[in-house]
């Protein structure tokens, strides 16, 4: 019951830090302020406005128990004192009644008030305080006729309540500025080094990250910033070895081309020296997969027209693009244009038609890759996204190749943040399905 009651109070709270801590800072301002007005309003609004209604209501008692007994000369010098004195306008409608429309709102506190204390008094009554806007307007059956009295609504209503309302409501707005002006900047160094952590993940190049921030997180800065450098360190080393082994088998191997040719049999030369070209393709391969992390900056470009720049390198007409929108995407341009051209170079070995689908979702940006080739059987898929993997059927017969091109870029891919994915293609070939997050 109780992990139900969390897990829905959960669904509803904001799931961002900064909302989070300023929800934490403004509710108690905000409990405290609805405390303090339900306080105010209970204790001295409602009471100081009872109690100016009440001496209101017997002013107009008074009122009607001077038209009962004086003559009509004194009631004209005390109507007009009270007109002048009390800012009343009373008037005697001779022949008149009260009218039918209500002119109270029930919602309000103030003519709920003046309501219940007229009823107290007077048993046929009307009044108004929507009409005028600093006047109300009281009609009392009175005789033969209706007595009319205009008064202002301050007689009924405190005038601090909105010099109240004013100092309840611009401190707590005041508040929580300045806390969503602390709140942000508290949680701009942790959202930095979410970034930073992020766009390393994706192998983008960091050129410098510094740690701000509380000291926890400048603590956490600096230890990511330790870690990030012994990763590059790492990455850079690992570089400079293959760079060096590079070299030293290349040299042997040049050697080994030139000792062939002088040999007098011809068909174990020529064995020999294919013998030798697979070796320096397996190399060159091997090399082009361990550089795919090379530091290499983020920049933006338009990924439809990095397709069509790539289609139009190939001269033969098998590859038919379908791009309908124009897709902007940052990222590594030239690892970009490997792992295209790695899924292309796979496509037409295995294919006569190639066809390139380019589609721009909500989230992601994905690209078709289809051929109608023997494909991949669906237990293989897996296996040969591993490098150096090279299957027995017939997509590896009597090509040629090491086993790289689809892991280069299925780890080019993944270093961006997408997935890559092999599928039947409609040709019943195969389909690699990449999704980059756009």
């Amino acid at each position: 019951m109780f992990y139900g009651l969390n897990k829905l109070i959960k669904n509803f709270l904001p799931k961002r830090l900064f909302y989070r801590s300023l929800l934490i800072v403004a509710a108690p301002i905000i409990l405290l302020q609805i405390t303090i007005t339900v306080v105010f309003f209970d204790s001295l609004w409602i009471k100081a406005n009872k109690g100016m209604t009440r001496s209101l209501v017997g002013e107009i008692v008074t009122i009607i128990d001077i038209y009962n007994s004086e003559n009509d000369e004194n009631k004209k010098i005390i109507t007009d004192l009270y007109n002048k004195n009390f800012n009343f306008s009373v008037r005697f409608l001779e022949d008149a009644t009260l009218p039918n429309i209500r002119g109270e709102r029930w919602f309000s506190p103030m003519d709920r008030t003046l309501r219940r204390e007229l009823k107290s008094q007077f048993i046929e009554h009307w009044f108004d305080a929507t009409s005028y806007k600093e006047v109300i307007e009281l009609r009392i059956k009175f005789n033969n006729g209706v007595l009319q009295i205009f008064f202002p609504k301050e007689r009924i209503t405190p005038s601090s309540a909105r010099i109240f309302a004013l100092w309840i409501t611009l401190p707590a707005f005041l508040l929580i500025l300045i806390a969503i002006l602390f709140l942000r900047n508290q949680t701009r160094p942790i959202v930095n080094l979410a970034k930073a952590a992020e766009s390393f993940g994706k192998g983008d190049y960091i050129e410098e990250f510094r740690p701000s921030g509380a000291l926890e997180i400048r603590q956490a800065g600096h230890e990511f910033d330790r870690m990030r450098k012994r990763i590059t360190r790492h990455l850079n080393q690992r570089s400079e070895m293959l760079s060096g082994i590079s070299h030293d088998l290349r040299t042997p191997l040049t050697r080994l081309k030139l000792q062939l040719s002088f040999l007098k049999d011809k068909e174990i030369s020529k064995k020999m020296a294919n013998d030798i070209d697979d070796m320096e393709k397996m190399l060159n391969d091997y090399l082009q997969f361990a550089s795919s992390q090379i530091n290499e900056k983020t920049e933006s470009f338009e990924f439809d027209l990095l397709l069509k720049e790539i289609a139009s390198r190939y001269e033969h007409n098998k590859i038919n693009l379908s791009i309908n929108d124009k897709v902007t995407f940052s990222g590594r341009l030239n690892s970009i244009k490997r792992c295209i051209n790695n899924l292309l170079n796979n496509a037409i070995l295995f294919g006569k038609e190639i066809n390139v689908t380019l589609k721009k979702t909500m989230n992601n940006i994905v690209i078709f890759v289809d051929d109608d080739g023997p494909g991949i059987p669906e237990y293989e898929r897996e296996n040969v996204l591993k490098p150096f993997y090279r299957m027995d059927e017939s997509r590896s017969q009597n090509k040629s190749g090491v086993g790289l091109g689809l892991s280069i870029s299925y780890d080019i891919i993944r270093s961006h943040g997408g997935d890559m994915m092999l599928e039947t293609s409609p040709q019943k070939g195969l389909r690699v399905k990449i999704s980059l997050p756009s």
